[in-house]
């Protein structure tokens, strides 16, 4: 596990799920850059102690001066709900804007998606597909990475602390059937994966079962299979998504952030 602190910066800072990987950040030491499109609702509700940048993943020029000098990305980006945008947009479009404005740089990137992103379907503007399509971005850019796919946030039991890792994706009831785990655990797994060396390269669906938290994650990452290399989507994931339908867009995209 590497000790030493990093320079992390969390894009989706101010969501449910970044504003707790901010301050799971900031408690572990590591200095925190939080992207912000509004400075003013940023101080609000993030630590003093990190700093905030402003930006917008839906304009990547603004996103240069935030990415510099990183050592690791955790992306917790989400469109659902929020007026004015969509899931091609920000939670497709953010990360090819964040994995653009690299020009180079190697961070870690850890970007969290979710339960079900293989299953295919038009709800809420083929949301998963979306979140699906941002995956595959990360894994053509060649980058150190870990995706991790929550399950529905805080509908856990109250004695589910256990956090369990499962791949493949077949959960698929599109309900909190497939899995729960409340949002504190889901911050604590993404902002480990920057210090843990198994958990590059890993992709899994991320819930909670009876029992205690454990101390030490770091078997629960090593227990996972990689992804292969070169692939676009996670092992074991079902081949549903056929490369050749994809939008043209999609596929220029792919070869716009491959190294």
């Amino acid at each position: 596990m590497t000790t030493e602190p990093l320079t992390v910066l969390v894009v989706g800072a101010t969501g449910s799920i970044g504003r707790l990987v901010v301050t799971e950040a900031v408690d572990r030491g590591h200095e925190v850059r939080a992207l912000v499109r509004d400075a003013v609702k940023g101080a609000q509700v993030l630590p003093e102690a990190a700093e905030l940048v402003v930006g917008d993943v839906t304009r990547p020029d603004t996103l240069t001066g935030a990415v510099a000098g990183v050592d690791a990305i955790v992306l917790t980006l989400g469109s659902f709900g929020a007026a004015g945008s969509s899931p091609e947009a920000v939670d497709y479009g953010g990360v090819r804007a964040v994995l653009l404005a690299l020009q180079g740089q190697r961070p870690h990137l850890t970007l969290m998606t979710s339960i079900g992103v293989t299953g295919r379907g038009s709800a809420y503007g083929h949301l998963l597909e979306w979140k699906r399509r941002s995956e595959r971005l990360v894994r053509a850019s060649g980058l150190p990475h870990t995706i991790v796919r929550p399950g529905w946030f805080d509908m856990n039991g109250p004695d589910d602390h256990r956090p369990a890792f499962r791949q493949g994706d077949r959960h698929r009831s599109g309900g909190p059937a497939d899995g729960a785990i409340a949002r504190s655990q889901i911050a604590r797994v993404l902002v480990e994966t920057l210090t843990v060396p198994a958990a590059a390269g890993r992709t899994f669906e991320l819930v909670a079962e009876r029992g205690d938290a454990p101390d030490d994650l770091a078997p629960l990452f090593a227990a996972l299979d990689q992804d292969e290399p070169g692939a676009l989507d996670a092992v074991h994931d079902e081949a549903n998504m056929p490369l050749a339908d994809e939008p043209q867009r999609v596929r220029e995209d792919l070869e716009a952030v491959r190294p």
